[in-house]
């Protein structure tokens, strides 16, 4: 799923080539991002778009040879030429009459050519990583290899892929060199699989192509110094220092020759949009908003002793058992500090829980992507693998990070908590001068964890998210003022984090502090419990059974199970009676029907079902599952499959308390379901206890910050 889609779309024919492009957002001025086609295409800026087309008009460009626009083979397709008139085209079609360019590599040749031959339509140029031949220093690489480009040579090994022969010949070999050699930065694994992933939508005919059709007509040293003087719009550079492809050298003297601005990115390597997107896009949005004059904001600042603390809570929307406990934390803070403000920056569905609850959400958070639908999206009958899923969210936690960042910067926060905020932990990491304010990291589980279906792969590369985040904390220890683990050292999977890095458990117990569970709820009395069985509506004389799959729409193949089990079991129990919860975002009209079986979209306050139920059948997740056990209700819990999480953490914690019954979707059918149903319902329990004061304990370490 995309951080944005796009407000428009379409394409421009150019010599018979068909050109795609993208418009993102209605603001002032227009930017036009260029990619370095054919080896790449418009969703390398997939970083970028949300967060400048929050605020300008931007326009994207598919260059011929990848994408979704056309894939000439013949070199003359590819010249300098056809790439500034196939710019000039999508300008007209998108009605744009000036646009600030914003281009990467040997993109930034074509923008210069756009801006001398059309004066007034450029107003501003950004150069990433530019690639301007005879400028600064050329990488020895190419020096070295250039005079072979049409050689045929034996088994050639590093950078002698950079020739015709086997760029056509060993296409992927040459990309994934390529791309190896970019990544300079560690931990770049999914910007890796991307990268090489957007090469491979095109062909090595079609990259050497584009190769020779740049040298066509190639011009002489002073035709390109002179070309670069020439450029008269405000122009900013933006290079990693580390940058293998284009040497840093030559950013430096294209910014001194156009006397532009120029920003250096130390650790960068040649993908800095993708590798550092919340620098770059500060950086772009800065230096426009100054060129185009934008207005100061308006700001008032009270003195300090007139100001209330203010916190912004920021709660994961993957499931609402982050909301449940969430609000629970925030009560127990008001008790604690009565003057303190909280603001949540939050997305459906926890936005219903939060005005159920009367709690103030921030206006900003409309702007967020949706974190919950991706995961939706993600899933596949009852399959979600939830570490891959995580990975795929990257352009969407850049989007809302870039949200959190100034609604902090701007609302004068004393504190931000996150409940497993992980675009917040992670990019503050990355970029610590950004921190505002204290920061409180709040977690049910530590370390990513294998499939087994990932195979070696997947262990390296849960390995290496694990070691990411060892070192964020080693590096900053000061960016997590205080972290919580919401349970228990037990709770924590007997695991590493992969091979030669820590336990688990003993890595959380030395960086973490420990609420208990949190329920967000004082468990029932009987007393209690019969109150609220009859204030809901259910008889004494029936045996209920509470149907939910969370707020997250993933789940529907376990409804449909289950529901086919309805017939089967109230024949062998008539006094059954089975309610399904579908949840926000599983519409019940869309789930089989069967007499006296009851259909409930979002209920608020859901655990006082599942606390009278005599029997509750559920996914894997911690909430729900937890919530159950502490209110002692038989359950069944069906992990989704390739669900770290659920099928080891969950699991786990549950094993420990002794709670529920798991359940193999896989192997179990609806027959199955109704004999549990059958031998479950009502039955007697013997959990441990689950504590009760976790809430408080939170609120008191984080009032403590405060």
């Amino acid at each position: 799923m995309r951080a944005r889609e796009p407000d428009t779309e379409g394409y421009v024919e150019q010599d018979g080539v068909p050109i795609y492009y993208e418009v993102h957002g209605s603001g002032e001025p227009t930017l036009m991002l260029v990619p370095a086609s054919p080896i790449t295409h418009s969703r390398m800026w997939k970083g970028l778009i949300p967060d400048l087309a929050r605020r300008y008009r931007v326009v994207t460009i598919d260059g011929r040879g990848n994408g979704r626009s056309g894939r000439p083979t013949d070199p003359e397709s590819h010249s300098r030429a056809a790439n500034v008139a196939d710019i000039i085209s999508v300008l007209d079609a998108t009605d744009t009459d000036r646009a600030a360019l914003v281009a990467h590599c040997h993109a930034n040749w074509w923008a210069m050519e756009v801006i001398a031959e059309n004066p007034g339509r450029v107003s501003a140029l950004v150069a990433v990583d530019p690639g301007i031949p005879y400028l600064g220093k050329s990488q020895p690489h190419w020096i070295e290899t250039g005079p072979h480009w049409g050689e045929i040579i034996d088994d050639p090994i590093g950078w002698q892929l950079n020739n015709r022969h086997a760029i056509t010949t060993q296409h992927r070999r040459w990309v994934e060199f390529f791309f190896g050699e970019q990544l300079v930065e560690p931990h770049s694994t999914k910007h890796y699989e991307d990268a090489v992933s957007w090469a491979l939508e095109s062909t090595g005919e079609i990259l050497a192509a584009g190769d020779d059709g740049f040298e066509i007509d190639f011009p002489d040293r002073e035709t390109v110094e002179a070309a670069c003087r020439d450029v008269d719009v405000p122009t900013l550079v933006i290079h990693g220092d580390l940058d293998v492809c284009q040497h840093v050298e030559r950013g430096k003297a294209f910014a001194e020759i156009t006397g532009g601005e120029f920003v250096v990115i130390e650790g960068g390597g040649h993908l800095t949009l993708a590798r550092d997107p919340v620098k770059v896009n500060r950086a772009i949005t800065e230096f426009v908003d100054r060129i185009e004059g934008k207005p100061m904001r308006e700001r008032t600042w009270p003195r300090g002793l007139n100001r209330r603390k203010r916190v912004l809570y920021v709660s994961s929307p993957i499931g609402l058992g982050h909301a449940r406990r969430d609000i629970a934390i925030a009560k127990e803070l008001k008790k604690l500090r009565p003057d303190l403000e909280i603001d949540w920056l939050a997305q459906d569905p926890v936005t219903r829980v939060l005005e159920a609850e009367g709690e103030t959400i921030h206006p900003a958070s409309e702007w967020l992507a949706s974190e919950s639908a991706h995961f939706a999206s993600e899933a596949s009958g009852h399959d979600l693998h939830c570490f891959q899923a995580l990975r795929r969210m990257d352009e969407i936690l850049v989007a809302n990070f870039m949200i959190f960042q100034e609604v902090m910067e701007e609302g004068l926060y004393d504190l931000s908590l996150g409940d497993e905020a992980w675009d917040i932990d992670h990019f503050w990491h990355e970029n610590p001068e950004l921190k505002r304010g204290d920061h409180v990291w709040m977690t049910d589980f530590v370390g990513f964890l294998p499939m087994p279906s990932g195979g070696s792969h997947e262990e390296y590369l849960t390995a290496d998210y694990n070691a990411e985040m060892i070192e964020h904390i080693a590096r900053y220890p000061r960016i997590r003022d205080l972290a919580l683990f919401v349970g228990s050292p037990d709770d924590i999977v007997p695991e590493t984090f992969g091979p030669g890095l820590p336990k688990i458990r003993d890595w959380t117990e030395e960086h973490f502090q420990f609420t208990g569970y949190i329920t967000g709820f004082e468990p029932p009395t009987d007393d209690e419990l019969a109150s609220w069985r009859s204030q809901l509506g259910y008889r004494e004389d029936e045996k209920v059974c509470v149907v939910t799959v969370g707020g997250s729409g993933v789940g529907r193949d376990l409804l449909e199970k289950v529901i086919a089990a309805y017939p089967v079991a109230k024949q062998s129990m008539p006094e059954l009676r089975m309610v399904v919860v579908a949840g926000p975002r599983i519409d019940p009209a869309g789930l089989p029907a069967h007499d006296g079986l009851e259909y409930h979209g979002y209920v608020h306050g859901l655990y006082r079902h599942l606390a009278v139920c005599d029997l509750a059948i559920v996914q894997g997740g911690l909430t729900t599952t937890m919530e159950l056990a502490a209110t002692r209700t038989p359950f069944l819990y069906f992990p989704l499959r390739n669900h770290f999480e659920q099928n080891y953490h969950v699991r786990h914690r549950l094993d420990r308390y002794g709670a529920g019954q798991y359940m193999d979707y896989a192997v179990t059918d609806p027959g199955a379901i109704a004999a549990e149903i059958i031998a479950r319902a009502g039955a007697p329990v013997d959990y441990l206890p689950v504590e009760s004061n976790g809430a408080a304990k939170a609120a008191k370490m984080i009032a403590d910050l405060i």
